[in-house]
């Protein structure tokens, strides 16, 4: 093993790592040998000594280690990074995406490349480097991600709690070539949006909503809509272009609501009277429509993120459960309700008991029309489930 740096596991804690799961958590290590530094390439052995795989060593986060490889012979070097970028490009080529298109790049573990976000806005790229391996090939990835066709700029949004795990501090600005404009424009599925990349939620705009956004063309012609928590409008605006009856945008934030306006007025919707434009929070809001008896045809309930470990599960549950609980007293007979969960500690299984509890005491049942997961340029890695963060229900009430 001469001068190699090493996470040597614990007898008996190697099956995590023989099935491939990238993360090695604290527990599972025995020793650590060389003084790695963050973010530095060790050596993956078995309480016997033998190799299992390269990752990358974080000495503050539970997550004790990410695994780049499980080829004892593939060097973790620039080449490296290289290719597995190449790869992730390949990939999203393959769905039907092309440079000028908003889409996202890379999806860390599922791409091989634990802890690094990418998201593509046409020629600008957002980043997130949310690991201490991440963070340590910062260069060398950035120098990659500059040499891909048609990008013009890269910029940092690594302000995620993640990297405070990770014993990183919160990071945003340019890292190369041309600065993003404040505003831009992009297109989905026919609809135009305007996405603020330095300023706006996550990497600018959420993506991974987009296949789940068109099941409004179907449900809102004639339909009352609630948008809630609809920060750039999206399903709110579908809902309009498909001819709903009227559509509320509900958010707490008044930067959110300009641009779900801005938006609307981009799709030629500028003071449509079947707009209204509601700002407050979500809890509260929901039930001033409840003791007013206001009633909807069609809820979308899409709330950031209620639990970012697995340790604040039992409370994001509860929120889970009352603002469905909330959602569904608000529904008209026959009405459906598209609800959303983006965390990943929020498993499918878990998400459904959840609801179906928030439905029995609203005194209402319904029907699993379908289910949602992200879109898939977001992929989830057979061998990585928690990867699998967003998901959601179509209920259709009796």
């Amino acid at each position: 093993m001469g001068r190699e740096k090493t996470l040597l596991l614990a007898p008996r804690r190697e099956a995590s790592v023989l099935r491939h799961h990238p993360w090695i958590f604290s527990g599972a290590v025995e020793q650590v040998t060389g003084n790695p530094a963050s973010g530095e390439t060790v050596a993956v052995r078995k309480a016997s000594g033998e190799f299992l795989a390269w990752a990358s060593y974080s000495p503050q986060s539970q997550i004790r280690a990410r695994i780049w490889t499980w080829r004892q012979e593939e060097r973790v070097d620039s080449d490296f990074f290289r290719r597995r970028l190449q790869e992730a490009s390949a990939y999203r080529r393959g769905l039907g995406f092309q440079p000028g298109d908003a889409f996202r790049l890379v999806h860390g573990e599922a791409d091989g490349l634990p802890g690094l976000v990418v998201d593509q806005y046409g020629p600008y790229l957002s980043c997130q480097f949310l690991s201490a391996g991440a963070e340590a090939w910062r260069q060398p990835l950035v120098d990659a991600l500059s040499a891909l066709p048609g990008v013009r700029g890269i910029y940092e949004r690594s302000e995620a709690e993640a990297r405070l795990r990770e014993g990183l501090p919160l990071a945003d600005g340019l890292l190369w070539g041309e600065e993003p404009p404040p505003e831009f424009t992009i297109r989905e599925k026919g609809v135009l949006y305007r996405m603020d990349m330095p300023g706006g939620h996550k990497t600018g705009f959420y993506l991974d909503q987009r296949e789940n956004r068109l099941a409004v063309d179907a449900l809102a012609s004639g339909a009352s809509v609630l948008d809630c928590c609809c920060y750039s409008g999206a399903f709110g605006i579908r809902s309009a272009l498909a001819g709903a009856k009227e559509v509320t945008f509900l958010d707490d934030a008044a930067a959110a609501l300009a641009l779900a306006q801005e938006n609307c007025r981009l799709n030629g919707l500028a003071g449509d009277p079947r707009l209204t434009f509601q700002r407050g929070d979500m809890f509260t809001q929901l039930r001033k429509y409840r003791d007013s008896r206001r009633s909807f045809d069609l809820i979308v309930l899409d709330p950031p993120k209620f639990a970012s470990t697995q340790g604040r599960l039992p409370r994001a549950a509860r929120g889970y459960k009352d603002v469905n609980l909330l959602g569904c007293k608000l529904l008209n007979p026959g009405g459906t309700l598209l609800t959303f969960s983006c965390s990943a500690a929020m498993t499918p299984e878990f998400f459904q008991t959840v609801v179906a509890e928030a439905l029995t005491d609203a005194g209402r049942s319904a029907r699993v029309v379908r289910t949602f997961t992200q879109a898939p340029d977001h992929p989830m890695a057979l061998n990585f489930p928690e990867g699998r963060y967003l998901t959601g229900l179509e209920l259709r009430m009796d």
